[in-house]
């Protein structure tokens, strides 16, 4: 059961990616993670209304830490990955993503005690050398290197999403799989909910869903599936496992991306990409 709540997270996160590039470019960050975390705080809530006072008791305090710190670096997270899709080509940008699995299996190690094979160690540095191939756009000279637009938010994003993921996966097993998924949510959407307010943007909302209801639903529903059935595999699989086969949602997005996108990418970059994704599942079996 657990592996399969995992591919279906990885087929609607390679949905999901390629639709909030779409979403991104065209009506920003902030607005576009608030569509997905508004609708994931409103639809859930009948699902986990009972449960929400039990979280402020005492006995409750430190559940309620570890659903705040999620969210948290959920923000932050999500803020990144968005910019990092909205500014480069999905095809370079997913790829980086794999890298997640390095840090929440290093928090896993760390925390939960979770041990690394040497052979596990070999992939983890084959995978990093993917991930290189794929980052750099030219190499005229190695001094002066050209990097793709939005790595550098999409490295940012890699490592806050380990974060998360190590988070996300323990906060489903202190409460539940939907609870840490609509409390996460419902901190992000009053997160921008304020900013957009403070910005000007919130006018904007109505006009977008009437505009493109049809690209709104969907990102809003692939994103939050996958998170989801994410947090569901992890409580009935170890930790690194649900997110190794989860990783497979890279694969996905830069074939979409590749081909409804037309987007052109360079030999090297080509090799960096195969060498990421395949690392990446290697390293879900051997998890």
């Amino acid at each position: 059961m657990g592996s399969l709540f995992a591919i279906i997270a990885f087929l609607s996160w390679g949905i999901g990616d390629y639709l909030i590039q779409k979403t991104t470019r065209r009506f920003g960050d902030w607005l576009s993670l608030f569509y997905i975390t508004a609708s994931a705080a409103i639809i859930l809530l009948p699902f986990v209304y009972k449960d929400v006072p039990s979280l402020f008791s005492l006995g409750s305090l430190g559940e309620l830490r570890i659903l705040i710190l999620a969210s948290i670096v959920s923000a932050v997270a999500a803020l990144c990955l968005f910019e990092a899709l909205r500014r480069g080509k999905i095809a370079v940008i997913d790829p980086i993503f794999a890298f997640e699995i390095v840090v929440t299996g290093f928090l896993a190690h760390f925390f939960l005690k979770e041990i690394l094979s040497n052979f596990q160690i070999i992939l983890i540095g084959v995978l990093v050398f993917g991930i290189i191939l794929i980052s750099i756009k030219s190499f005229s000279h190695f001094k002066n290197f050209k990097f793709e637009s939005g790595v550098v938010f999409a490295i940012l994003a890699t490592l806050a999403m380990g974060g998360e993921n190590f988070l996300n996966g323990l906060g489903a097993r202190v409460t539940n799989p939907l609870m840490i998924n609509w409390f996460v949510s419902l901190f992000v959407a009053l997160i921008t909910f304020l900013y957009l307010l403070y910005s000007g943007q919130f006018k904007f909302i109505i006009q977008d869903i009437k505009k493109r209801p049809a690209l709104i639903s969907w990102v809003c529903f692939t994103d939050n599936l996958g998170w989801i059935v994410y947090s569901f595999s992890m409580v009935y699989i170890p930790m690194a496992l649900a997110t190794g086969i989860s990783e497979g949602y890279i694969a996905l997005a830069v074939v979409l991306g590749l081909t409804l996108n037309k987007e052109k990418i360079k030999p090297h970059q080509i090799v960096g990409l195969i060498i990421t994704v395949t690392t990446a599942m290697l390293l879900a079996f051997t998890s």
